[in-house]
């Protein structure tokens, strides 16, 4: 990946879309001290011999509002030999990502004001920018709130134990009402611990077959029932199902959409892309949490993306060093890489697959994750700040995981073939150059 902050930026003939500003048409557009300074429908003729403006042939190219994934391990602080917040958004930028993020599951775990502070300041000046998911209970044991309202007004995005679930429905109507007044997002990792102590992987014929612990798939959707009926009961509060991996959630969310619930749920590349049956050789690159499930699941996660069940694609990049992932299947960390295969897989796996458009991925990948957080929206248009996703949808190309700007190597996707690339993140001023 090639990171640099050209004086100008020429995107010459480029496709954009913006389902939030109702575009989708070829123009030029030009760039200046991170500002969008020309954007017309007539090429950009004037002569360029600045050698410090970046000028980019946009013939086959699209530009989209810049990527967001909201659910992303950074690791830092305390687990910097996986991932560091520096590394972390280099990968993110060469998975074509201007903005992520990060869980609380670090160490300490991210439940005081002080922690938000270092991670915002650490990526103050970082291409792809940075915001905060806090946990919602002390050290995420799941028993004591965290001083919810002080990490808010630090600039707290969300609220999450994740990779713990509260299990505990007093804890959890808790915090709900502690964050009514100010209308706070919380979000779980749904999980009843009591049914998936010691699992490997999805429970069921693959489980049986090599003979090890599963982890059933109503051990998610009871704990997505409960909270789902605990956010109506305590009026309507918002509410957000992480990494969603089953059908049954599917239709649960579903449902609760119907009865004007506010209440959005994302899905990874991973639930859609790869099956249990991946595990037959014990290899742990497949194992995660929650577990790669079946082709019927797939097919409703599937369904969910295609009539607006499911809002956001995330990745859930969980970064691990060899020897957490090299070690027997059931000792081995859950968890994989996700930053830099996730539009790959998306563009070849649902866009080109039929099952949605390049609009529709750009809903789910940009604009869709902004609008949950509260972010602000993304215009392309002169004046505005220049936050850009240039992707390649047809190009053809093949992942190798040695190529990563992550610490970690432990990805299922290493030789895949892919149809559609990142190209160029831009944001900040700065344009990073996806070296995929």
């Amino acid at each position: 990946m090639k990171i640099t902050t050209p004086s100008k930026i020429i995107l010459n003939n480029i496709r954009v879309v913006n389902p939030s500003e109702s575009k989708d048409e070829v123009v030029s557009l030009m760039i200046e001290q991170g500002v969008i300074s020309y954007y017309c429908l007539q090429p950009f003729t004037e002569t360029v011999s600045d050698n410090s403006t970046k000028v980019i042939d946009g013939t086959d190219l699209v530009c989209a509002p810049g990527f967001y994934d909201m659910h992303v391990h950074l690791r830092e602080p305390g687990q910097e030999y996986k991932e560091t917040i520096q590394t972390g958004t280099n990968c993110a930028a060469n998975g074509g990502f201007t903005g992520v993020c990060c869980m609380p599951n670090t160490a300490p775990a991210i439940d005081h004001p002080a922690i938000v502070e270092y991670i915002t300041n650490r990526a103050a000046h970082t291409l792809t920018e940075v915001h905060v998911t806090a946990a919602i209970t002390k050290e995420r044991k799941g028993k004591e709130l965290a001083p919810l309202l002080e990490l808010y007004k630090s600039g707290v995005v969300m609220f999450s134990d994740d990779g713990s679930c509260i299990t505990d429905s007093a804890v959890m109507r808790r915090a709900f009402e502690y964050l009514a007044p100010i209308d706070a997002l919380l979000s779980q990792h749904c999980e009843d611990h009591a049914l998936t102590e010691g699992f490997v992987m999805n429970e069921g014929a693959m489980s049986a077959l090599l003979g090890v612990k599963g982890y059933p798939t109503v051990a998610e959707e009871v704990m997505i029932a409960r909270d789902i009926m605990l956010a109506q009961y305590l009026g309507n509060r918002r509410y957000h199902v992480s990494h969603l991996s089953t059908s049954g959630g599917i239709e649960l969310v579903r449902s609760a959409k119907a009865r004007g619930q506010r209440v959005s749920c994302e899905v990874t590349p991973h639930h859609f892309t790869l099956t249990d049956a991946s595990l037959h050789e014990y290899d742990a690159h497949y194992k995660m949490n929650p577990p790669l499930r079946t082709s019927a699941d797939i097919a409703a996660i599937i369904e969910g993306i295609k009539d607006g069940t499911v809002e956001v694609i995330a990745t859930d990049h969980a970064p691990h060093a060899r020897h957490e992932k090299l070690v027997e299947l059931g000792l081995a960390a859950n968890g994989i890489l996700g930053l830099e295969t996730s539009i790959g897989l998306s563009l070849t796996h649902l866009v080109h697959a039929g099952h949605i458009t390049l609009a529709r991925l750009i809903e789910l990948m940009s604009i869709n994750p902004r609008k949950i957080l509260n972010l602000p929206d993304i215009r392309i248009a002169q004046g505005a700040s220049a936050n850009l996703t240039i992707l390649a949808p047809n190009e053809e190309w093949t992942y190798n995981v040695e190529t990563t700007k992550s610490l970690s190597r432990n990805t299922p996707y290493h030789g895949w073939n892919m149809k559609g690339k990142p190209r160029y993140a831009i944001n900040r001023g700065i344009i990073a150059e996806c070296t995929l």
